[in-house]
């Protein structure tokens, strides 16, 4: 039967929101006397892994708050299939240093060809380094967004938004947007500005992105304020799926 110090210490380690001590103690314990380790030791051991769990407790809150589609990391995207990918800036932006200089990204290239994967990879990075992060596409972020504003709620979703490190909006281009999705796009991405970071996927040149938006002016205030501190990210060539799938047919 448990006795009554066990029963306390478990009751204290469950206030104190300390799992792992609470589930390892007994074992560390146990392990620690049979290597002849002092009680800072053992103390110090039950910490590192405490802390170790925890760190690994919110880098899965990150992702899951994120709202990923998917999960992918950089290490699976096969940087061979697309020479005109910048590899070393890519695996530089993963440290996450343009997050801190809020500084933007911007993947450009034809459908396919893994721009998806490669903000999915750097959203997750972030994640990793404790950063708030939200994946959505701009269909979704403008339907999101003029939905909000029907219901009176647009300023508390700006605000969110606003509030996270990293905001990944993929796939522009893809959908033309209404004069007030466009509008409310660009607001989105001037209280950003400078405040976090945006990585923004496209199909589109630049020069095509008054195609989306539907007015010069728009995009080209738009535009200043996204390639003000940016990173692009060239990714030309034939489709990174069909290559990729191809591969693995070999």
């Amino acid at each position: 039967m448990t006795d009554a110090p066990q029963i306390l210490l478990h009751h204290h380690l469950k206030k104190l929101r300390l799992p792992t001590f609470q589930g390892e103690y007994a074992k560390q314990a146990q392990i620690c006397a049979a290597e002849n380790k002092d009680h800072i030791q053992y103390l110090a051991r039950l910490c590192e892994m405490e802390l170790i769990d925890r760190e690994r407790r919110m880098i899965e809150r990150r992702i899951k708050a994120a709202k990923f589609p998917s999960t992918k990391s950089l290490d699976s995207f096969d940087f061979k299939i697309m020479p005109s990918l910048n590899k070393p800036l890519t695996m530089d932006l993963a440290r996450c240093d343009y997050v801190d200089r809020r500084e933007n990204i911007i993947a450009l290239g034809p459908s396919g060809t893994g721009k998806t994967h490669i903000a999915l990879g750097l959203g997750l990075a972030a994640c990793q380094r404790g950063l708030k992060v939200r994946f959505t596409t701009a269909a979704a972020l403008v339907h999101d967004l003029i939905e909000a504003q029907d219901e009176l709620r647009l300023q508390r979703m700006q605000k969110q938004l606003t509030s996270q490190n990293l905001l990944i909006i993929d796939e522009l281009g893809f959908v033309p947007l209404s004069k007030s999705g466009a509008e409310l796009l660009f607001e989105v991405i001037s209280q950003c500005y400078e405040r976090g970071s945006i990585i923004i996927t496209s199909n589109l040149p630049f020069d095509e992105w008054t195609e989306v938006f539907g007015s010069e002016r728009l995009t080209g205030a738009l535009l200043d304020r996204l390639t003000h501190h940016v990173h692009i990210l060239e990714m030309n060539g034939e489709s990174y799926r069909l290559k990729h799938s191809r591969k693995n047919r070999q």
